[in-house]
């Protein structure tokens, strides 16, 4: 199946190169692999990411593209791939229509869009939990992928419990299999916060009051806490309908982090306050004494979806906070000054302290792009760094724990690499445990993958009970 091929007239540096979109639909037999795959690596890679079905109407940012799978299933040292779109309402309508039917984020609101205002792209993360593989996008509703096959099910929305936007990262406590999730919104209270039970029983959702409406991408949770980021990335109807931006830093307004008991709500959350900032991405959070720690990719300020006038804007770099829950104390420190994304770490672990985290090493670009990836050693600040090699970019590298590990670091990082100089992509597997060595395998991929957002590893005890 193939659709239109988009060739814009003024180039748009997130429609060109291997920001492009493809337009093939393809599933491959049997994949050429470089190196060895470790016969214990089973499962599916699988990586979403926006690829506009249609030429965008008026300017397009990256966020706005329709979202596109591109899984590799591994097994019994062999790897086949294949890509789909997540068939979304939208996707559906604007498929029909042989055109697009939305504007992006860089336009005015169009209101008076008969089919909505906004369209479910569905493209930014992925979540396999109570046996389903679920896509997200920040704005709204989950969508059902049925796995390995990567087709669209549906919208999903917990027998119509789910009354609130769903975030694209949620977190799966991996010792009681609870999920946790929030949606923001431009009307208050501007938070909401839900518990999803192992089973995938919708628990309940309660409001949390903010302020004023903010874009909060991310969370974290620890064993009995979840943290809510309250930056100062503002949305604003009122700067919309005076022509101002709708969202806006305002870097005059501090950071505020909440920390709420798993099952509690509004009442019994605690808010630390600490200097302007904004994080697109936590790595992990734990509980060590008095204290709640987070671990996150800080920026000074951001540029994303508006200006700033901030020096560094832009530019992350690991940071850790504590919280002490007694005193009411907070501390900040940067952990290093290599810019780096996409944080990471085993999953088996999330929400308690880990020795290990990953994060994407961004290269000199105006653009985001990572030449390579960091593994630290967070319990003595070192690290090492696996070097993709020149003209070789990559995103988000996911951490695929060997079955039956004993050791925390014991499985490997795989990710998306795309060569400019050859224009091909490759899946690349490196084990965890030797970062400086070459990939033990490189599976070459027979069209080339975009650049896109978050992936994530489905195990093949998890392909086997995905329903």
């Amino acid at each position: 199946m193939t659709t239109n091929t988009i060739t814009p007239t003024t180039i748009n540096p997130y429609l060109d190169g291997n920001f492009a979109p493809i337009k093939n639909e393809i599933t491959t037999d049997i994949l050429e692999v470089i190196g060895e795959l470790p016969p214990d690596l089973a499962g599916m890679f699988v990586r979403n990411g926006p690829n506009p079905q249609w030429p965008p109407i008026g300017r397009y940012h990256w966020f706005d593209g329709d979202g596109m799978l591109h899984g590799v299933r591994i097994k019994d040292g062999k790897a086949t791939y294949s890509d789909r779109y997540i068939k979304t309402k939208g996707w559906q309508i604007e498929h029909e229509a042989q055109k697009a039917v939305w504007s992006g984020i860089f336009e005015p609101p169009q209101m008076d869009n008969p089919y909505g205002v906004n369209k479910n792209t569905a493209n930014t993360a992925l979540v396999w939990h109570a046996g389903k593989f679920l896509a997200l996008w920040e704005g709204g509703a989950p969508h059902s992928i049925q796995l390995p096959e990567l087709e669209t099910i549906g919208e999903y929305t917990y027998n119509n419990q789910l009354t609130c936007p769903f975030t694209a990262h949620p977190k799966v406590d991996p010792v009681t299999g609870e999920m946790m999730f929030f949606g923001y919104s431009f009307a208050p209270p501007y938070l909401h916060y839900g518990v999803v039970s192992a089973d995938g029983e919708l628990k309940g959702i309660v409001p949390i009051e903010l302020p004023t409406a903010v874009m909060m991408h991310d969370f974290a949770i620890t064993e009995n806490y979840s943290i809510f980021m309250d930056l100062p990335l503002t949305m604003s109807v009122e700067r919309m309908q005076r022509g101002e931006p709708t969202v806006m830093f305002e870097s005059d307004r501090p950071s505020r982090f909440g920390i709420i008991p798993r099952h509690g709500d509004n009442s019994n959350i605690r808010w630390f306050e600490s200097p302007s900032c904004y994080v697109f991405h936590t790595l992990n959070a734990y509980e060590e004494g008095e204290e709640v720690v987070l671990i996150a990719c800080r920026m000074s300020s951001t540029s994303v979806l508006a200006g700033s006038d901030v020096p560094d804007a832009d530019i992350p770099r690991l940071h850790r906070w504590r919280f002490n829950l007694s005193t009411g104390a907070i501390q900040e420190e940067m952990l290093d000054q290599t810019p780096g994304e996409f944080p990471r770490v085993n999953e088996n672990l999330l929400g308690r302290k880990t020795q290990y985290g990953y994060v994407g090493k961004m290269a000199n670009s105006p653009l985001p792009l990572f030449e390579g990836v960091i593994k630290y050693d967070l319990s003595n600040g070192k690290s090492q760094t696996h070097q993709f090699g020149q003209g070789r970019y990559s995103g988000e590298s996911v951490f695929a724990p060997r079955p039956g590990a004993t050791t925390e670091d014991e499985g490997w990082l795989v990710t998306f690499v795309y060569n400019e100089n050859t224009q091909t992509s490759e899946l690349v597997v490196i084990n965890a445990q030797d970062m400086t060595s070459e990939p033990v395998a490189r599976v070459i991929i027979p069209q080339r993958v975009p650049y896109g957002f978050h992936g994530a590893w489905v195990s093949e005890a998890q392909l086997t009970a995905s329903v």
